[in-house]
């Protein structure tokens, strides 16, 4: 018989064989539930308004993101449209707050408009951008020789205000439409066949030509410092292709990389359909011609009141609003259509604070005098039920140098009563001098510097940073940059003034005629006028002697005869010069002077002209670049001169 201690052993090997044998566990759990919902609905608790995300349908089936909020407890309220590209779920989501004004606070968004109006917000974005269907164009053209297809900007907001007045059920069924720049621009479409329920219309600083002086030619001179925009507004529908820096200074990139052509080609730009574009079309052709929406508007039938919003200072778009009130206002018979504000401000500045710009001090905060004065009013009497009538003025302008608000019948008029507005020649004289005489003969005929490609005259002091308007930068304000930097480089003209004695007052478009000869085939043209304050200023020290810039603009010779045909200049021969500058309203005050300048370069905001006639300056070599000696005349029969639109009493 086996002992215990056997009887034990084997005890112990069978736990050991059973301890061996495979045991059938339960199967293996690869993943945990998913704590994410398959779609988050908010509670809104606390809103003050209701937020509504929506496709709205085109009529080619394309869909439009469109984001629509609605105060609370709103009944039988307007509806305002800005129709965007700058991403629509963006502009009204600043703070991620459950109140209104926090979430607008920001571009294209007048908060003490909209929130004191009571105003049903609506913004879409435009289609190909961001949450919308469709393919990208910019500024797309209207139906025609540009754009064949059936659908462009104007049959998109038709049908965008005929969905919105049959789906908001909180509307009064009247939709106005506003916006800024590009958003501005689109105001502007909407007036093209507009829909019944479109009231009003606010064109803020918008792009209305961009050869003839808004965003990318000024007078034939390439604005090269908007090609990152180029790239990043077209290269991508959400905007994340993202163009860089090589240098800190922009002066030192544009400079070293040759042409705008060669930059562009180096940075993979001609990847984009609108560069591609602009690279074909450096002249005023038929392709810019046919977009430029002042010319549009003057074909068509005048519907529905408008107001055109321009800045004295607008670094982007300073060409556009008034060359539209040209446009228009003839049209306006009664005087109740067309209306214009003239605001010290930078591009946009009119819906943020507007007490200074740079060194400028205003004495008030312009930009909310113009919303609560101006803008509500205007807005409310076109789209409320029962709204006071408007007194609103045909135009209400700001004057600078006295810093005064006008309420005008038209313009230009300078005043409202009493004064008329003269073309009043200020001649460029010998010695660097400027009057209001014509320059005697005996003295010298003329002034000349050499302007070099491979030093080009800075449009604002070094470093050049790039366009923006974030982390410090002040591209908004180069308009109104001390110019004193320029004024004593040698290859820039500075004719003066003596010190006035009674005040001078511009209102409207000072225009530059200049005598002028290169020895080159090509030449650029840069005129500025400006204001010249006293050596001291007790009252702001820091502006003693600062060369403030009234109005100033360049002009490519190559289009001397004609913007749409270029021409090499004949060299070393006396020719004449003849552009518009951007509008101004301005009195130089007793005791400051006027200055003149003169000069053939801005960079690196606008491309080196190579000074020897290429056919296309885009891909001009580095052998093209040349220096060149240019003359300025001033005597008799060769006067060069800038005319005033002088206030002068009638």
């Amino acid at each position: 018989m086996p002992t215990f201690a056997a009887y034990r052993f084997r005890a112990f090997a069978i736990g050991l064989l059973v301890a061996a044998a495979p045991v059938a566990l339960p199967a293996q759990v690869t993943t945990l539930p998913s704590e994410t919902p398959a779609k988050i609905v908010p509670t809104n608790d606390g809103f003050d308004h209701t937020r509504r995300d929506v496709m709205i349908p085109m009529r080619d089936g394309v869909k439009l993101h469109t984001v629509i909020l609605v105060p609370k407890g709103a009944s039988r309220a307007p509806i305002l449209l800005t129709r965007t590209p700058y991403d629509a779920t963006a502009l009204t989501s600043y703070a991620h707050s459950a109140h209104l004004g926090p979430n607008l606070n920001g571009y294209d968004n007048a908060l003490d408009v909209i929130l004191g109006g009571g105003y049903i917000r609506v913004v879409q974005d435009v289609r190909g951008k961001y949450g919308s269907e469709g393919d990208y164009v910019m500024n797309r053209p209207l139906h025609g020789p540009q754009n064949p297809t059936s659908v462009d900007h104007a049959t998109d907001t038709y049908d965008t205000i005929d969905w919105l007045v049959k789906n908001i059920p909180e509307s009064n069924g009247k939709v106005g439409i506003l916006g800024i720049s590009y958003d501005g621009f689109l105001p502007l479409m909407a007036l093209v066949n507009p829909h019944p329920a479109l009231k009003v219309s606010v064109a803020m600083n918008p792009m209305v030509d961009g050869w003839m002086g808004d965003d990318w030619f000024h007078n034939g001179a390439f604005r090269q410092q908007n090609m990152p925009y180029i790239y990043e507004q077209a290269g991508t529908r959400d905007n994340s292709a993202k163009w860089w820096s090589t240098h800190y200074d922009d002066y030192d990139m544009f400079l070293q990389a040759g042409s705008a052509g060669e930059l562009g080609r180096r940075r993979g730009l001609e990847q984009v359909g609108f560069w591609r574009k602009v690279l074909a079309h450096p002249a005023y052709d038929a392709f810019w011609q046919d977009q430029a929406m002042d010319k549009v508007l003057a074909a068509q039938p005048l519907k529905v009141p408008l107001m055109l919003v321009h800045s004295l200072w607008d670094q982007e778009d300073i060409y556009g609003d008034i060359a539209v009130y040209k446009a228009l206002e003839p049209k306006d018979t009664n005087n109740d259509k067309v209306f214009l504000v003239l605001g010290p401000w930078h591009h946009g500045q009119e819906i943020e604070d507007g007490s200074s710009l740079g060194a400028l001090r205003f004495e008030s905060n312009t930009s909310l005098t113009f919303q609560r004065e101006v803008l509500r009013p205007f807005l409310d009497h076109y789209l409320k039920d029962d709204a006071p009538k408007s007194d609103v003025a045909p135009v209400t302008a700001f004057e600078t140098g006295t810093n005064t608000w006008r309420r005008l019948t038209a313009w230009p008029a300078g005043c409202a009563s009493g004064c008329t507005v003269r073309a009043t020649p200020l001649y460029l004289q010998p010695r660097l001098g400027l009057a209001f005489a014509a320059p005697d003969a005996g003295g010298p005929a003329y002034d000349e510097y050499v302007s070099d490609p491979a030093k080009p005259v800075p449009f604002r002091a070094r470093p050049t940073r790039p366009v923006g308007y974030d982390n410090g930068l002040t591209w908004p304000e180069w308009l109104v940059d001390d110019q004193r930097e320029a004024s004593g480089r040698p290859d820039v003209l500075a004719f003066t003034s003596d010190a006035l004695t009674e005040p001078v007052k511009i209102s409207g478009q000072a225009i530059a005629n200049l005598v002028a000869s290169t020895d080159g085939t090509d030449a650029d043209w840069v005129v500025k006028l400006i204001d010249v304050y006293p050596d001291e200023v007790a009252a702001q020290p820091a502006m003693g002697g600062y060369q403030l810039m009234v109005a100033a603009d360049i002009f490519r010779g190559r289009y001397r005869e004609s913007f749409g045909t270029p021409k090499p200049i004949e060299a070393n021969r006396a020719l004449a010069y003849r552009f518009a500058l951007p509008t101004a309203n301005h009195v130089f005050l007793p005791g400051h002077r006027i200055m003149v300048q003169v000069q053939s370069s801005w960079f690196p905001l606008y491309d080196r002209n190579p000074q020897s006639f290429v056919p296309n300056i885009f891909w001009a070599k580095p052998g093209d670049y040349r220096k060149a000696v240019q003359r300025i005349y001033h005597a008799p029969g060769q006067a060069s001169y800038v005319e005033l639109p002088m206030v002068v009493a009638r």
